[in-house]
């Protein structure tokens, strides 16, 4: 799907852009989801400029993602997709300057373009740009990445309570297994979104080494420094997150092994208070020739349900102590 934003009435107006149809000369920017080779072509044609395949995009090398090719200046960031749901992701996204405007290319849905997208289709300045248009998605993804680890330190925190404060009355009731699988899923939240930051802290670095053969204003230089701080910081905060996850994850499996291995000395003191009498009952064989119980009619059905109860009870107490 290719879209382009046309300035119109101090705001950003979007146009579908269909396979033949010709794009706006006075769009400000062109937005690439999942192209087709008849999009990318299109684009190519009006601009100049090779639009990256998704294998292109891919690749980790910083050589790869930050580049200049025929006056195009080309950043490609790892960004967050889906991170409110159990399986969040990433997406590769790149960004292209072509003088005034910017192409941007992306095979999924970051919640920053849509955010992006609500707000200059409300109002923009009106000598909107693309690199106005770039500094508010890429604001939009650090904002976002705040967003998401204030909230998993938020949970991570509740967590917590669950580990070393269970009887507490404002602490989350979670087993074991929920708190295992709650920090393995806090775990890998944080090192995405690590991963995201450090990207657009090298595309920021790019932004700010070119800013001045661009002659970008003042401002907007200003902006891209508050934005690298930012994420200087948050990524710290990840960081810190991620090391606050494993020191959880290190205590919950040290408490599981204290309470495993109460439960084995529990069983090693049952084995030896049952070992005399078994002992004895090996050694002799219960053959005496004087036993009562040889004359019962109902021995035989006594014995096995006191088999089937020595079987049942145990169980019932292991799982009403929560051992199985």
């Amino acid at each position: 799907m290719l879209t382009a934003y046309v300035l119109k009435s101090g705001m950003l107006e979007r146009h579908l852009v269909e396979v033949g149809d010709r794009i706006p000369d006075t769009a400000v920017w062109i937005d690439i989801v999942s192209p087709t080779p008849g999009e990318d072509k299109v684009v190519e044609k009006l601009l100049g400029i090779a639009v990256p395949t998704r294998e292109e995009m891919q690749e980790i090398e910083v050589s790869s993602r930050l580049y200049i090719e025929n006056g195009a200046r080309y950043m490609t960031a790892t960004l967050m997709c889906q991170s409110d749901t159990a399986t969040p992701k990433h997406t590769a996204v790149t960004f292209i300057l072509a003088g005034q405007r910017l192409v941007t290319v992306r095979y999924d849905e970051p919640r920053p373009f849509t955010i992006v997208d609500h707000k200059l289709g409300r109002a923009c300045q009106p000598n909107v740009s693309g690199e106005t248009v770039l500094t508010d998605l890429l604001d939009a993804v650090v904002d976002r990445a705040a967003d998401i680890l204030e909230r998993a330190g938020a949970e991570v925190d509740q967590v917590s309570h669950a580990i070393f404060e269970p009887e507490d009355a404002a602490s989350p009731r979670m087993s074991q297994n929920e708190i295992l699988r709650s920090l393995g899923r806090k775990g890998d939240l944080a090192s995405k979104v690590r991963e995201s930051l450090v990207s657009v802290g090298r595309v920021l670095i790019f932004l700010l080494n070119e800013a001045e053969g661009m002659r970008w204003s003042k401002d907007t230089r200003t902006q891209l420094k508050s934005m690298q701080r930012d994420v200087s910081g948050l990524t710290d905060h990840a960081t810190y997150l991620t090391n606050k996850i494993t020191f959880q994850l290190d205590a919950m499996l040290g408490m599981v092994s204290i309470q495993q291995n109460d439960i084995i000395k529990i069983f090693s003191v049952a084995a030896v208070v049952f070992m005399p009498p078994t002992l004895i009952a090996s050694i002799y064989g219960m053959n005496f020739k004087h036993m009562p119980e040889l004359e019962w009619l109902q021995g035989y059905p006594f014995a096995v349900g006191l088999m089937v109860l020595a079987a049942v009870i145990p169980v019932i107490y292991f799982k009403w102590k929560k051992w199985l």
